[in-house]
């Protein structure tokens, strides 16, 4: 079996299995975070299809790849000097295939969204030609995306929100311990341009701060260190665990902080 013995790391009392339908959600919440969803071509001859997820190097990311390539198809392989591990499918017919899954749960974030979307455009037009002179226009209706998205953003959260949350937190969030003697500890998460997201997440741990804004970049951030909503991020982590690196960092949090 490829599957990660997690029972090290958070404990494990309320945890759900781990079977193909979580890691399927789970990857859709890793694809919006850390995914790219490309389209390219080779010497204007023709197109080519591909999904990736590019994660450093590590034991943890290389066993959730692996444990991912079972499910959803694909192979994984160690690039950049053995620096970076990358799952990767490169091959129309199962790209056809693989998002399909898509439907069933769909990308959340509007860069993934967009890739996706001219993906298909692609392989429905099959031309290079059509492409060449579409590509820049890939992102054209990001904008009224995020617009309706954020006036669409309720209280109420998808079927597999908070498989795709554990997914989406492996990619974007971080567990902090910034001054180990007096235990200042915190959550963070992400995303750029995607405010109607973070707002979403905010309001499932029915957290209380406020959502920083980096102008520059467009980046909202939501940052927690109150206890009662940590530990609502702790809980949803037990029940819906995190699978790559990202469970090593909450491991010694959770450490942290039960002293």
């Amino acid at each position: 079996t490829f599957l990660i013995n997690i029972s090290n790391i958070i404990p494990l009392t309320l945890v759900k299995n781990i079977d193909k339908d979580y890691i399927k959600k789970f990857w859709v919440g890793l694809m919006d975070g850390d995914g790219s969803i490309q389209v390219n071509h080779w010497r204007k001859k023709y197109l080519a299809y591909r999904l990736v997820i590019k994660l450093s190097n590590v034991n943890t990311n290389f066993n959730m790849l692996i444990q991912i390539a079972k499910v959803i198809g694909g192979t994984v392989q160690v690039t950049d000097k053995n620096k970076s591990v990358i799952w990767v499918i490169n091959n129309k017919d199962t790209i056809i295939d693989v998002i399909k899954i898509f439907d069933s749960y769909p990308l959340l974030t509007s860069n993934k969204i967009c890739q996706l979307e001219f993906l298909k455009l692609c392989i429905l037009h099959n031309s290079v030609d059509w492409y060449l002179k579409n590509r820049e226009l890939k992102y054209t209706n990001k904008q009224n995306l995020i617009n309706s998205l954020f006036k669409e953003n309720t209280h109420q959260y998808p079927s597999y929100f908070k498989e795709w949350l554990s997914g989406f937190i492996e990619a974007e969030g971080c567990f902090t311990i910034r001054n180990k003697s007096n235990k200042t500890i915190s959550f963070s998460i992400g995303q750029k341009e995607d405010l109607y997201l973070i707002i979403a997440i905010k309001n499932y741990f029915k957290a209380t701060n406020k959502i920083r804004l980096i102008e520059k970049t467009q980046f909202y951030s939501l940052e927690v260190y109150k206890k009662d909503i940590l530990i609502k991020i702790l809980n949803h982590l037990k029940i819906y665990p995190i699978l790559g690196e990202k469970a090593e960092s909450l491991k010694i949090f959770n450490q942290e902080f039960i002293k």
